[in-house]
């Protein structure tokens, strides 16, 4: 009887109206959400060294044993010695970081076969093993745990309902949280944890002063979280950046084909001119095929090369780059017919505002845009949520049962 009298508390006497209903607004929801909410948030951020983790399992495929005195291989050197071994390279992924292997895809001249596989960059040979992903089934159930909760569709609808709470909470707890002092004293101690204060004291402090740090970051990746799932959140985001709906209820008789469908349609279109006009044995070195990207895209940053093949004639290179502001890892594209002429050029800051957002939206809800700190940072800070449904419940559970007293 006294949990459910501390649910309908009666308001201060000094409390505001405005207060009272925030307040009680958030206990109900945080009650109500909290054991979703703490899935999700743990979920996610197990979730989140997925990448980290499969890398770790797979250094020693991964990671190059350089020679004492070793040279790292000009691309010159490495075409030469697939093409004195009666193999072509079909693509090739050149990292910066110069103690990575070079992953690359070829084919015998002979046979025609197809391999990919990692290759020392100091001596040109090729690595033994295969990508271990014994985890993979480990990691797409915690993935499936964060999006819906293993129930399917229900599940799906629960957690987006539950975000959207938690989203509140985060708004109705600042409010909370919110100093009614301006002196400085008082600013600064609302952003301090009391440690030598008694349990309970402790408790209400980490809530509030976690729950206040961990604020940007935490609606920032609930927000992106719904943008991923939701289409209605995502035309949302969309249009508020300056794009087109990506969905709409009705398509009017008639109606024009969108820009970017009608792009698409002429590229094929050269595509399937060039296999028909250019002459197929037109062919650039790996060398040469660099010194075009240079031109372009003129900074370091791992490379992955994709020479023509029967269904594509176009040389298409790919190039993260991370030099910004923040160091987040975007993708620039080029790609050049067998002539060497330059056919389409996509530079990530030429792209619209919603493009950007579109491209980096998933690395930007997992920290993966900035490597593995981004990683570390968005776990910690999901843990502090995972936190704040207990430090919420515990606070509650404690105040009615003192209330029964």
């Amino acid at each position: 009887m006294r949990l459910l009298k501390s649910l309908f508390r009666k308001k201060g006497r000094s409390e505001s109206l405005f207060r009272y209903l925030v307040s009680l607004s958030h206990l109900w929801l945080g009650l109500l959400s909290s054991v979703v909410l703490i899935i999700v948030c743990l979920s996610g951020s197990l979730y989140a060294f997925r990448t980290p983790y499969q890398q770790f399992q797979n250094r020693e495929l991964l990671n190059a044993k350089v020679p004492k005195g070793g040279r790292l291989m000009q691309s010159e050197e490495i075409a030469s010695l697939f093409h004195d071994r009666a193999q072509v390279i079909e693509s090739i992924v050149l990292p910066t970081d110069k103690k990575k292997n070079l992953f690359i895809s070829y084919s015998d001249r002979e046979s025609n076969l197809s391999r990919t596989g990692y290759f020392n960059p100091y001596t040109g040979e090729e690595v033994s093993g295969q990508f271990d992903r014994s985890s993979e089934p480990f990691f797409q159930m915690l993935l499936n745990l964060h999006r819906n909760l293993l129930l399917g569709s229900t599940g799906k609808q629960i957690v987006g309902i539950s975000v959207i709470i938690f989203v509140i909470l985060l708004f109705s707890g600042l409010i909370l949280w919110w100093p009614k002092s301006r002196r400085w004293r008082t600013i600064k101690a609302s952003f301090q944890v009391r440690w030598r204060a008694n349990s309970f004291q402790l408790n209400y402090s980490l809530h509030r002063v976690l729950g206040v740090y961990a604020f940007p970051l935490l609606l920032f990746i609930a927000l992106t979280g719904l943008y991923i799932a939701y289409p209605w959140m995502k035309n949302s985001v969309i249009v508020t950046l300056g794009g087109e709906p990506i969905l709409q209820k009705e398509s009017p008789v008639g109606e024009e084909v969108s820009d970017a469908f009608a792009a698409l349609m002429l590229e094929m279109l050269e595509k399937e001119q060039e296999k028909m006009e250019e002459d197929q044995s037109a062919h650039f070195s790996l060398p040469e095929v660099e010194a075009m990207v240079e031109e372009y895209l003129a900074y370091e940053g791992t490379t992955t090369i994709m020479m023509p093949s029967a269904e594509n004639p176009r040389y298409r290179i790919s190039k993260v780059n991370t030099h910004n502001l923040l160091g987040a890892k975007v993708t620039d594209m080029v790609t050049f017919d067998r002539q060497g002429e330059m056919r389409s050029l996509e530079r990530f800051s030429d792209l619209a505002l919603h493009r950007q957002f579109i491209e980096i939206s998933l690395p930007l809800h997992t920290g993966e845009i900035i490597g593995l700190p981004g990683i570390i940072l968005y776990a910690l800070v999901s843990l502090i949520g995972c936190s704040l449904p207990v430090t919420g419940f515990l606070i509650w559970w404690k105040k009615a049962v003192r209330s029964g007293r």
